[in-house]
């Protein structure tokens, strides 16, 4: 569905959405520190309403920091007032209990907010240079398992939010074919592959990642029992040179190829074709941004690609759909099925070699 053939706004609504763009970091900071403060909480803990004085005497924040974050709280539209009694919106319940929106708050403040003043230079440069915030690292996946743990804990839990509620969606197409080998190229901290062995108690499967992630991953899956049928193979998929384990019946790969550029892309799709055994199937989860339900869903993955120039590696991002089934062809496959709103927004895309 496409939500920007046409330009919606009166002129009106147009310079109002000017001026959100124009205060947007004082409208996001404002809001990190009346949730971090337990404003927002308190106030709405009483839906009767409380006045500023109530909740300086409830918060212990001081009478000036409540009145100037209430008072911008009434213009982000968290809260109303009336005979200077304020309550909380609906918008404010979503900020405190939604789980999707707790997730890309702390993602953006905890892992994107300081490094994207240097969006500018990324763009030209090609690098994620606000990573230097976290340290002199290539690219993100290298700085992860360094990372300090509130920012490794925001990182994973945004990562894992949109991968893990396709999961069960996607089983039993990836398993239709009972395949006996699986390749799972960057499995993170292993959850995918424990789905796998709980799903099919024959299935063998081979994490392909970073050796911090490895670590990670080996950690996880040798606590829950599965030692036995899990293989490692540490390399750096961006390093040509260097060969694919091959003899696999499927090779998957969620929300993986978004964190490459094009010409990556193609490349590592052309080194799973060598991988593959002769009836596989690739199997690739990715939320495309033209595939959403719903505009918000569109706008969340097309600024969620700034955090891949800026912060990940300076030259991926979150792909329109016709544009990433370009690559796969080029690479030598063609889309045998695709499975659209999976989850969280997620495409599924089986692969067969063409």
């Amino acid at each position: 569905m496409n939500f920007f053939e046409t330009d919606k706004l009166t002129a009106l609504q147009s310079i109002e959405k000017a001026q959100w763009i124009a205060f947007a970091p004082a409208v996001f900071q404002t809001t990190r520190v009346l949730r971090e403060t337990g404003i927002l909480q308190t106030i709405q803990q009483h839906p009767e309403g409380l006045t500023q004085a109530q909740v300086v005497e409830k918060t212990n924040v001081s009478k000036y920091g409540v009145r100037v974050l209430m008072e911008a709280a009434l213009g982000i539209g968290l809260l109303t007032c009336k005979d200077d009694v304020y309550k909380v919106t609906k918008t404010a319940t979503f900020i405190l209990n939604d789980k999707l929106t707790q997730v890309n708050f702390d993602f953006m403040n905890d892992v994107c907010y300081n490094g994207l003043f240097t969006l500018d230079e990324s763009i030209q440069n090609g690098k994620p240079e606000g990573l230097k915030v976290f340290g002199d690292w290539p690219t993100l996946y290298r700085a992860l398992a360094h990372f300090p743990p509130k920012v490794r804990e925001s990182w994973l839990a945004f990562d894992h939010y949109y991968s893990d509620a396709s999961f069960a969606d996607v089983l039993p197409i990836v398993f239709k074919h009972k395949p006996k080998s699986l390749l799972d190229i960057g499995g993170n901290t292993g959850k995918w592959a424990l789905e796998c062995f709980q799903h099919d108690q024959d299935v063998v499967v081979t994490i392909f990642d970073l050796p911090g992630q490895v670590n990670m991953a080996n950690k996880n899956i040798t606590e829950k029992g599965f030692g036995d049928r899990i293989r490692f193979h540490e390399s750096d998929i961006l390093d040509e040179s260097l060969p694919f384990p091959k003899g696999f019946d499927a090779i998957w790969m969620s929300q993986f190829l978004d964190c490459f550029s094009d010409e990556q892309i193609i490349s590592i799709l052309k080194r799973c074709r060598q991988a593959l055994n002769p009836d596989g199937s690739v199997y690739i989860l990715e939320p495309f941004w033209d595939c959403q339900r719903f505009q918000v869903g569109a706008f969340a993955l097309q600024q969620t690609s700034i955090y891949f120039t800026a912060m990940a590696n300076g030259n991926s991002q979150m792909y329109h759909s016709e544009i990433f089934k370009g690559f796969i062809k080029e690479a030598g496959f063609m889309v045998a099925e695709q499975k659209d709103m999976l989850g969280v927004g997620n495409t599924l895309l089986v692969c067969k070699p063409a």
